[in-house]
């Protein structure tokens, strides 16, 4: 039997970069359905965020899902799905919610404040 690694409970992560507000969030799921619940209920509560960008990875189904939710193509939810993956987490969903600071990050400061996440 392989060994996988899942979450053992919620989490929630929040900082700062350069006046943009970052909020992570983690969830155990099994599936689909239920992250789309999940981000459902994140976008309600932060009704006024600029940004909800999620990756979930499924394990007994193979599913591998992310949105870069408005942001630029590739910049946030790949690297939220690949620190998932390199970590060799499964059965979760993240939701990083983003309230832009008025200051530009750049592709690469995207990536690394979602990857932070």
């Amino acid at each position: 039997m392989k060994n996988f690694k899942v979450p053992y409970s919620e989490a929630e992560i929040e900082f700062v970069e350069k006046k943009s507000r970052f909020i992570g969030h983690i969830y155990k799921v099994s599936t689909p359905e239920q992250c789309q619940e999940i981000l459902a209920a994140v976008r309600k509560k932060y009704w006024d965020a600029t940004h909800n960008v999620y990756a979930y990875v499924l394990r007994e189904s193979g599913i591998k899902r992310y949105s870069d939710d408005g942001e630029p193509q590739g910049t946030a939810g790949i690297p939220v799905l690949d620190v998932l993956e390199k970590s060799g987490v499964t059965d979760c969903a993240v939701v990083v919610t983003r309230y832009f600071g008025g200051i530009m990050l750049g592709a690469g400061g995207l990536v690394r404040a979602y990857s932070h996440s």
